[in-house]
Parts: C-alpha cells; sequence; structure tokens
C-alpha cells in the first residue's frame, strides 16, 4: 500500500510549531472533554434526578456515552470533509469553537436529556477537530518527524484527562457543584482566534486543490480508497470499543466499589489512568516506528487484551494495586492513539486526507 503521506513543510521552524502548538492545544482540550463526563456524570446525574439509584444512572451515563460517540462520529466525517474543502486551518477554528462552546453550555442543564444534547453538539466539534489537526501537522511538518509527532498527538488528548482528574482531586465535584467543571470545558473558545490569526495552512492541502475543490466523500467510495477506509474503520474499531467499553468506565467503577466515601477515589482513577495513558501515547508510535504497521498493531493488541484481563479479574478492590493495573491499562490502550496518527495520514493524498482520517478514527465510536 502506498504511503500518501509526504509533507512539504514551510520555510520557517516558527510555522511548524505554531501549528503543532495549536493542534496540541486543541487536542489537549479534546481529552479534557472526553475525560469531562465520566468524572462528573454520578454527582450531575444525581443533582439532576434527585439522588436516583445507580441502575438509573448507569443507565443514563450509558445514554449520554452512546449519544457523544455518535456526535463524534458525525462531526469527524462532517469536519473532516469541510477541511478538505475550504482549508484545515478555517475548519479547526470552527472545530473548536463548536466543542467548547457547547461544552460550557451544559452548565445551563436541567435534565438528564439536556446534557445529552449538549454533549451530541460538543462532540460533533470534538471529533472534527483531531482529524484537521493530525492532517495539519503531518502536512506541515517534515515527514522525518512523524513517529515523535504521532507521539505528542496522542499524549495532548491524555493531558486533558489528567487534566480533569487534577481538577476534580483538589475540587470535589457534588452534586450541587458540578456545573463550573462545565464552564471550564468552554474555555478553549480563546484557541479559535488565535489559530485563525497566526497558524499557517497547509501548503500541501493548497496545492492538492489548486486546480479544482475536494470531493472526498466521491473518492473515498471508490477504489482503492473505499478499502483503505473499510480497514482503517476496522482497526480504529477495535481500539474504540475496548477504551470506551472498559477504560472509560473506570472512574465510575471506582466510585461504586468505595460506595461514594471517598470523594478523591474516581479522580485518583482518572489520573492514574491518564498518566500511564499519556507515556503509552507518547513513546509506542517512537519505539514500533520501525516495525512494521500490521506487527505494530499487532502488538498493541495483545498488550492491551493481557493487561486488561488482569486488571478486571483481579480481586475488586480499591488502593495501591488497583490503581498500579489502572495506570498499565491506560498505557496499553492508549497506545493506540499514538498509533493512528502515525497510520491513517499514509493511507490518502492530501485532497481527503482529513475526511478519510476523520472517518476512520470516528466512525467505530458509532460500531
Amino acid at each position: 500500500m502506498p504511503s500518501h503521506a509526504s509533507s512539504s513543510a514551510p520555510k520557517s521552524k516558527k510555522d511548524h510549531w505554531l501549528v503543532l502548538v495549536a493542534a496540541f492545544l486543541g487536542w489537549l482540550f479534546d481529552g479534557f472533554e472526553i475525560g469531562l463526563f465520566p468524572v462528573v456524570a454520578r454527582p450531575a446525574l444525581k443533582g439532576l434526578l434527585g439522588n436516583p439509584p445507580d441502575q438509573l444512572i448507569g443507565e443514563w451515563m450509558g445514554i449520554i456515552t452512546a449519544v457523544f460517540l455518535v456526535g463524534a462520529a458525525v462531526g469527524g466525517a462532517l469536519f473532516g470533509w469541510l477541511g478538505d474543502r475550504i482549508g484545515r486551518v478555517r475548519a479547526m477554528s470552527l472545530s473548536i469553537l463548536c466543542y467548547s462552546l457547547f461544552s460550557g453550555a451544559g452548565y445551563f442543564a436541567e435534565a438528564p436529556w439536556h446534557l445529552a444534547v449538549f454533549r451530541f453538539i460538543a462532540a460533533l466539534g470534538m471529533g472534527g477537530e483531531w482529524a484537521l489537526g493530525v492532517a495539519l501537522v503531518m502536512e506541515v511538518w517534515p515527514e522525518k518527524h512523524r513517529p515523535w509527532l504521532a507521539g505528542m498527538i496522542g499524549a495532548a488528548a491524555n493531558l486533558g484527562m489528567v487534566l480533569v482528574g487534577v481538577i476534580a482531586f483538589y475540587v470535589k465535584v457534588t452534586p450541587t457543584s458540578w456545573r463550573w467543571m462545565f464552564l471550564v470545558g468552554a474555555a478553549p473558545a480563546v484557541l479559535t482566534l488565535l489559530v485563525r490569526l497566526f497558524v499557517p495552512e497547509s501548503e500541501q492541502w493548497r496545492e492538492s486543490v489548486k486546480d479544482k475543490k475536494a470531493e472526498p466523500f466521491k473518492e473515498l467510495l471508490q477504489s482503492p480508497f473505499l478499502g483503505r477506509t473499510l480497514i482503517g474503520v476496522a482497526l480504529a474499531s477495535v481500539a474504540l470499543i475496548g477504551t470506551w467499553g472498559s477504560v472509560q468506565w473506570i472512574p465510575l467503577w471506582v466510585d461504586q466499589l468505595t460506595g461514594g466515601t471517598m470523594p478523591t477515589a474516581k479522580a485518583s482513577a482518572q489520573m492514574t489512568s491518564s498518566l500511564g495513558a499519556v507515556f503509552g501515547s507518547l513513546l509506542i508510535p517512537i519505539l514500533l516506528g520501525p516495525v512494521s504497521r500490521r506487527w505494530g498493531y499487532f502488538m498493541i493488541c495483545a498488550a492491551s487484551l493481557l493487561v486488561c484481563g488482569w486488571l478486571f479479574r483481579s480481586p475488586q478492590e480499591y488502593g495501591a494495586s488497583m490503581l498500579w493495573m489502572i495506570a498499565a491499562a491506560g498505557f496499553v490502550t492508549a497506545s493506540f492513539y499514538g498509533w493512528f496518527p502515525l497510520y491513517f495520514p499514509e493511507l490518502f493524498p492530501a485532497r481527503m486526507r482529513a475526511t478519510g482520517q476523520g472517518m476512520c478514527f470516528n466512525m467505530g465510536r458509532v460500531i
């Protein structure tokens, strides 16, 4: 399979770093969005529903999480298409504005379905920002830097999850105080202006659409790109089902194990998992860069299966040993998210890269 990930780097190193910093901050706040609800869910739903049973909390958390995942899948395709049509920078600005404003809107929720609506719209922007940022960074920086750039991409989102845990650890989130966490999620709106003013557009994208407008959806449905897209969706689905079906529920699981008597327990679990994820997503693309993509993916899958099986089959008692296992699970499962930015840009040319990556990475969320 030929690689389409060549870059046409701008002359100025300042441009390289402006692009990376803007995308890094965008991904960091993506991670904050992802990590926000698992920490806030229990107190928020208790406050909105009037101290309901755990079963009802679990049902609503499942509904809101599913809605969020569908929104991310739609947003990945929608904003990816927009990035291939109007440019990476303009589309990325819109995606950041979308997820920040509607994250902040969660402050005003008066019923669980309000949260579901706001989380869906916020997820549209969150799903789009990942694909746009990956395309922009990989097209602007020289190709030789791609392994560590992929690691930075994966690490940034997990740092955002660490940030959620740190805030929740030091400031207690209760059924009467959870709303302010959503206001923190609105902070990236400021980043929109900075991106539009200072971040340069991808010259590789400009060159690819110089003669005609991109038609990414049409091309993605044709050979050879249809097959590549389906492979990408399948690979991402495995990782997303695994992490969202297990690791993302760890804070709520820990809260249930402690009976809600240790307010810092779920924040500690979130931080521990996310810190492990930072190192996993940062190191794995560097370590597996020289390895074939097929073998690299296999090794991450095998390690994730073993470590998660170890965590969930061990005695279910919260303590230091469980936190070590949670850190290990975070390390191996997040490795996928450092590996995908290394692999997906190789599948598509610049004229359809944002759409293709967005569909590959985010459609797995629906599955």
